[in-house]
């Protein structure tokens, strides 16, 4: 019977003991200033994408002259 009733209490604490760990755990662990990788990821993919819209906007309107100078 004792070992029965050590038992559930060893149960009990290490429940409570898991619970107070979880509900008080930070939910942001990033230092404020500093970025995440995925964020510093996301921002590079829209600098490419901006880099690339500008570029084929810049060979359009290349060609667009071109188009436009022969025609004339």
């Amino acid at each position: 019977m004792g070992k029965l009733i050590t038992f559930i209490l060893a149960i009990a604490v290490t429940a409570g003991v898991a619970y107070y760990a979880l509900s008080k755990a930070p939910r942001d662990s990033e230092p404020e200033g500093e970025t995440s990788q995925a964020k510093r990821q996301l921002d590079n993919v829209r600098g490419a994408a901006s880099r690339i819209e500008s570029d084929a906007d810049q060979r359009a309107r290349e060609l667009e002259q071109k188009m436009g100078g022969e025609q004339q």
